[in-house]
C-alpha cells in the first residue's frame, strides 16, 4: 500500500507535465519530424504514465498530450487551432488512442493484482487443507485458521469460542457479506464494524463453534477476501467434526 501511495503523486506530475515537457523537447526538430512521429512519441509517454498510474492519470496524459500536440506542432503555431485537416485527424486520434492505451493498462495492472491476490488465497486454502489432512489435532487446524484469518482481514485479534452462540454479534454471512443486528452492513463504504464479528465454524451441518474477529478500525476487507475467510472456516469445522479432538477457547 505504501508503494501505491508513493507513486500516486508522481503519476499525477507525470500526466500534468509530461506532454508539455516532451514537446519542449521535440520543438527543435519540428522542421523535421513529422506530426504523426511527434504523436506516436506522445502515445509512448500516455502508456508510461497509465502504467506508473491510475486511469485518470493515463486519462490525464492523453488530454494534455493532444492539446500540446495542438499547440506546439500544427499550424497556425503556439495557438489551440489547426487549419488543416491531416493535423486535426493525427491530434483527435492522439487522443482517442491515448485514452485507449490508458483504459488498458489500467485494466491490465488491475487484473495482474487480481491475480496475485487470488494466488494468495489460494495458498492460504491449499495449506490449510494440506495441514488438515496430515494432522491427527483439530486444535493445530484450528489456530492455523485463527492466524490466517487475522492476516487476511487485517484483524487486531481472534479467538475461537467453542460451543458458544451468547449474544447477537455482528456475523459474517456465508455469501461473504456482514450483517449487524440482521440488516447487511456497507463494508465497502463503511468498513468492517468496529465491535467484535462472529464467524460461525459448522461440520457436517453441526452447529461447533465460532471465530470472534477483533477488527480493526477502518479496515475494509473485500468481498473475495471475506468469502476465503468463510471458506477457512469451513475447513476448520471439517476439521473439528472429523478429527474429533477436544478445542478450548483461544
Amino acid at each position: 500500500m505504501p508503494r501505491l501511495l508513493a507513486r500516486g503523486p508522481l503519476a499525477l506530475l507525470a500526466a500534468v507535465a509530461g506532454p508539455i515537457v516532451l514537446c519542449a523537447v521535440l520543438l527543435p526538430l519540428r522542421a523535421h519530424l513529422a506530426a504523426a512521429d511527434v504523436a506516436l512519441l506522445l502515445v509512448v509517454l500516455v502508456v508510461a504514465v497509465a502504467a506508473l498510474g491510475h486511469r485518470t492519470d493515463g486519462a490525464l496524459a492523453a488530454v494534455g498530450a493532444a492539446l500540446w500536440f495542438d499547440f506546439f506542432f500544427t499550424q497556425p503555431y503556439e495557438r489551440f487551432a489547426i487549419s488543416k485537416s491531416a493535423d486535426l485527424t493525427t491530434a483527435v486520434l492522439l487522443l482517442v488512442v491515448g485514452l485507449a492505451v490508458a483504459q488498458l493498462a489500467a485494466r491490465a495492472r488491475r487484473l495482474r493484482v487480481v491475480a496475485v491476490t487470488d494466488a494468495g488465497h489460494l495458498a492460504r486454502l491449499h495449506g490449510t487443507a494440506v495441514l488438515a489432512r496430515s494432522t491427527g489435532s483439530a486444535l493445530t487446524v484450528v489456530d492455523h485458521v485463527r492466524e490466517q484469518l487475522i492476516d487476511l482481514l487485517e484483524l487486531r485479534g481472534c479467538r475461537f469460542e467453542y460451543g458458544s452462540l451468547l449474544g447477537r454479534p455482528p456475523h459474517l454471512e456465508p455469501d461473504g457479506s456482514v450483517t449487524v443486528a440482521g440488516r447487511a452492513w456497507d463494508v465497502e463504504r463503511l468498513g468492517l464494524p468496529e465491535q467484535d464479528v462472529e464467524l460461525r465454524l459448522v461440520g457436517n451441518g453441526r452447529y461447533l463453534g465460532r471465530f470472534m474477529l477483533e477488527t480493526t478500525p477502518g479496515t475494509r476487507p473485500s468481498r473475495r477476501a471475506r468469502l476465503v475467510a468463510v471458506t477457512l472456516a469451513e475447513q476448520a469445522g471439517g476439521a473439528l467434526d472429523t478429527l474429533r479432538t477436544p478445542v478450548k477457547a483461544a
